[in-house]
């Protein structure tokens, strides 16, 4: 790979990406200028500028690695990402198809004919046509799985067939396969037959005749051996195999704590059928931790960033209507309390730092909880002794930074009795939360939901209308 083709560092993306901004709107100025410009040779003077701007887009474009033409596309406004997408050699489409965020893509698929997604998809290998067939309109599928020659085609009906959590999801099936009775020359001379070796490949698989996994052989002990001794004597045994409907999270957590680059997937009579690499893992725990994220703050899927209007209100109004509901709540309860506060004014100035510490707390152990749960930490019966150590966590804290407040009131307002209102309703507060971000995210997954979704919204729900209700209750009970 020539350094121009090479993934770049964030600095020379940027600028890359700067100067591709630069181009188009260049290109738009003068177009504009010259479309309203008339004369004799009007249409002329417009072809010649319109191809002279495009060409210097091509030629940026074109030396660019895949992903970093899909970061660039996805930092652009539909209407000049179309323009730049039209300029990408058409046999890389597909790889740049499988790069791009989900959101983008389904902009850059519309914007295809028929037979130019059947061209894109034929250049791409089963494994990846599979992560891509689900955003390809069916008939696309049908043609595309029609070209492919029948081993292919089986390999494409294979991967499609296994939930996106798998590792059949993240299997492919480029790899390199042995016999454990030939020499390491036979097996020297075999590799010598590729262009060049599929990629992530670390070590060799051994079959038999009816492709049984007898062992590996990394391609390091093959090079420093003597070429005379046979296979079957220096192949590994003992290493790490999977299954295709093992979960992907687990694989992803046998790559990390192995340092595994790649990995043999065998059927339930030990065939191999496939391999999952490093790269896939990577891809897969990228994806999971976007999804966590988006899923934390309420939102349902990746959002183009300049998507539609429409699109956008769709992808954001499930929570926000929660968070509207249980905002009506939490105004309620401060409704019910409306005496108190005008009796006592200082109790509207302290009341949001109840319910903002207590938030703020909430969200620290739903985290640490999700967290957990993610890497496979939290057993089923762990919920009481996490629950102890977080009421632990929150009674110290409560106490400690409830004293502190308390006494700031105190010297604010002149009330010892008010600073003493403001400890035990931080403390009580701290204790809701930690109650909350413990349970919240356990219950979910025990009832087969994402731990993750939502979670910040409900917790700051909890802790916004159970501290109002707490410090004004007990503002109520003993300062009026």
């Amino acid at each position: 790979m020539s350094e121009d083709t090479q993934l770049t560092d964030t600095e020379d993306l940027q600028e890359r990406l700067a100067e591709v901004q630069t181009l188009l709107a260049r290109h738009k100025l003068v177009e504009g200028l010259v479309h309203r410009q008339e004369g004799p040779r009007h249409d002329l003077v417009e072809d010649i500028v319109h191809k002279q701007h495009l060409n210097a887009l091509r030629a940026k474009l074109d030396p660019m690695h895949p992903a970093d033409i899909a970061y660039i596309l996805e930092a652009l406004p539909l209407e000049e990402r179309l323009i730049a997408w039209d300029l990408v050699k058409a046999e890389r489409d597909g790889d740049i198809l499988l790069e791009v965020s989900d959101a983008v893509r389904e902009s850059l698929i519309e914007s295809m004919a028929r037979n130019e997604l059947v061209a894109a998809a034929e250049t791409l290998d089963a494994d990846e046509l599979a992560d891509l067939a689900p955003d390809l309109p069916q008939g696309v599928i049908d043609d595309v799985f029609l070209s492919l020659p029948a081993e292919e085609r089986e390999q494409l009906r294979a991967a499609m067939s296994f939930p996106e959590d798998s590792v059949g999801a993240l299997m492919d099936f480029d790899m390199v396969t042995v016999r454990e009775d030939v020499s390491l020359e036979v097996v020297l001379r075999y590799l010598r037959r590729f262009e060049e070796l599929p990629d992530h490949t670390d070590q060799l698989f051994v079959v038999d005749r009816d492709e049984h996994l007898k062992g590996i052989l990394p391609l390091n002990v093959l090079l420093v051996h003597d070429v005379e001794v046979e296979v079957h004597s220096l192949m590994k045994t003992d290493f790490i195999e999977l299954e295709p409907s093992d979960l992907a999270e687990e694989a992803a957590k046998a790559f990390e704590r192995y340092d595994l680059v790649s990995a043999p997937v065998v059927d339930s009579e030990s065939r191999l059928i496939g391999r999952v690499t490093v790269n896939a893992v990577v891809d897969y725990i990228r994806e999971e931790a976007e999804s966590e994220q988006l899923a934390h703050a309420g939102l349902r899927e990746e959002e183009d960033i300049f998507a539609s209007v429409w699109d956008s209100v769709k992808n954001r109004w499930a929570w926000l209507a929660v968070n509207l509901v249980t905002a009506f709540i939490a105004s309620r309860v401060i409704g019910a309390f409306e005496d108190s506060i005008q009796q006592l004014v200082a109790l509207a100035a302290l009341m949001p730092i109840v319910a903002g510490i207590g938030g703020n707390s909430g969200n620290q152990t739903i985290t640490m909880i999700v967290r957990a749960i993610a890497m496979g930490q939290v057993q089923p019966d762990a919920m009481r002794r996490l629950l102890r150590k977080e009421l632990g966590v929150a009674t110290i804290n409560g106490l400690l930074w409830g004293s502190l407040l308390g006494v700031a009131a105190w010297w604010l307002y002149g009330s010892a009795k008010l600073g003493m209102v403001m400890t035990a309703a931080m403390t009580l507060n701290l204790l809701l939360a930690a109650s909350a971000g413990v349970g919240i995210p356990l219950l979910r997954e025990k009832f087969g939901a994402d731990p993750a979704i939502g979670g910040s919204v409900m917790i700051t729900a909890l802790t916004d209308s159970g501290g109002f209700f707490i410090f004004l209750g007990l503002a109520t009970m003993f300062l009026m």
